[in-house]
């Protein structure tokens, strides 16, 4: 078989199974509306939660920060990259979130991978959640070190893997809020059990940070748990890009020597920082709390009147809110009536969701109207007619 015979063959593949993904340019992806070619949907499909992305603050200091800094950071952090507005931002977070260090990543994905191939070395067991997100579990299959999978946000299996043929160092994984399925981990029961078992915990709070706990602390924070490896990202809540590992002062120093991801990529530009900082501040202050309440209103409205519909919905109290429709062409036929309606939906099939379980993953924010949700509500009962 030749390359290009391998490459055709999975793209067929892929076809055959209602499972291409494909990209689509839009002239605004973010915030309430997107829109496309002089149309415009109301956009159920973005991860600014909290409307961030738009909010003029950011934008001035972004814009601010360019002015004096650039719009490059021209080198990664160990040559030329890192500057005042990165280690501002940096001693923010780990003061906001009360950790001894954060250090900055170009993404969450980048930070995940940077994470567990710096650390697990063989002998070592790696024990997530298995519906944790592609980076962890990627990062984990590729290292060194055990993977194993415990059953979805189940404490005891978690322990009891990790109790097994447990020579080498360990390490527990998952998400404080799930990124297809919308529901929250048990972080507590999580915590207790890694404990017992000698273990450290890894938490990727990229949905959670910004919109829960108070100040927006996130979902370790609002469950009382103070994991040794935080992972928060700014493309959600923050409306920006990029990510931060909090931890401790000596996980810090050995990421700066061993984290190939932090060492050898080409840092965020300074402006992004500052804007960063901007987004953070608002985040904190009672503007941040009014927008998390008006996110709360729109998710318990959408959930009552779904659920007054007949409709099936899982058990998340997030912005992520996924109707499982189980087929991928089924998926795909009503992602395409919603948006004929008015309504810019995604359809999500696997391989990024387990087979059988494709859905429209429908994501609220806080700059959604009253009005949205029920037109929504109104299109997706129409769609299921």
């Amino acid at each position: 078989m030749s390359w290009q015979q391998r490459i055709a063959a999975a793209l067929n593949e892929r076809q055959a199974a209602d499972a291409l993904r494909r990209r689509q340019a839009v002239e605004q992806g973010a915030g309430r509306w997107l829109s496309r070619d002089g149309e415009r949907w109301i956009n159920f499909s973005s991860n600014d939660y909290l409307g961030l992305s738009q909010h003029p603050e950011s934008i001035r200091a972004w814009q601010t920060g360019a002015s004096r800094y650039g719009v490059g950071s021209g080198g990664s952090g160990h040559v030329s990259g890192y500057t005042v507005a990165h280690q501002q931002l940096e001693e923010a977070l780990a003061d906001w979130l009360g950790y001894p260090r954060a250090l900055l990543f170009i993404s969450g994905f980048a930070a995940n991978q940077a994470l567990i191939a710096a650390l697990a070395a063989k002998g070592d067991k790696l024990v997530a959640d298995r519906l944790s997100h592609a980076s962890l579990l990627e990062a984990a299959s590729l290292s060194p070190a055990t993977l194993r999978r415990f059953s979805h946000n189940d404490a005891g299996h978690l322990q009891r893997l990790l109790e097994v043929d447990a020579d080498g160092l360990k390490l527990a994984i998952t998400e404080g809020i799930f990124s297809m399925d919308g529901d929250s981990a048990p972080l507590a029961a999580i915590h207790q059990a890694a404990r017992v078992a000698d273990a450290w915990l890894m938490v990727d709070d990229a949905h959670g940070i910004g919109v829960t706990g108070e100040q927006g602390r996130g979902s370790c924070h609002a469950q009382g748990v103070h994991p040794e490896l935080l992972v928060v990202t700014f493309g959600k809540a923050f409306g920006l890009s990029g990510a931060a590992v909090l931890c401790s002062e000596s996980v810090a120093d050995y990421l700066l020597q061993f984290a190939r991801h932090l060492i050898y990529s080409t840092a965020m530009p300074a402006a992004q920082a500052v804007a960063l900082q901007a987004a953070l501040a608002v985040i904190r202050s009672e503007e941040g709390e009014a927008r998390r309440a008006t996110l709360a209103g729109h998710i318990a409205a959408f959930r009552e009147g779904a659920q007054g519909a007949g409709m099936t919905l899982t058990d998340s109290r997030s912005a992520i809110q996924p109707l499982i429709v189980g087929e991928n062409a089924r998926a795909l036929e009503l992602a395409g009536r919603l948006r004929a309606k008015g309504c810019w939906v995604t359809a999500i099939r696997p391989p990024t969701v387990p087979a059988g379980t494709a859905r429209l993953r429908l994501t609220l924010t806080a700059t959604h109207q009253p009005e949205d949700i029920a037109r929504l509500l109104e299109v997706l009962h129409d769609a299921g007619q």
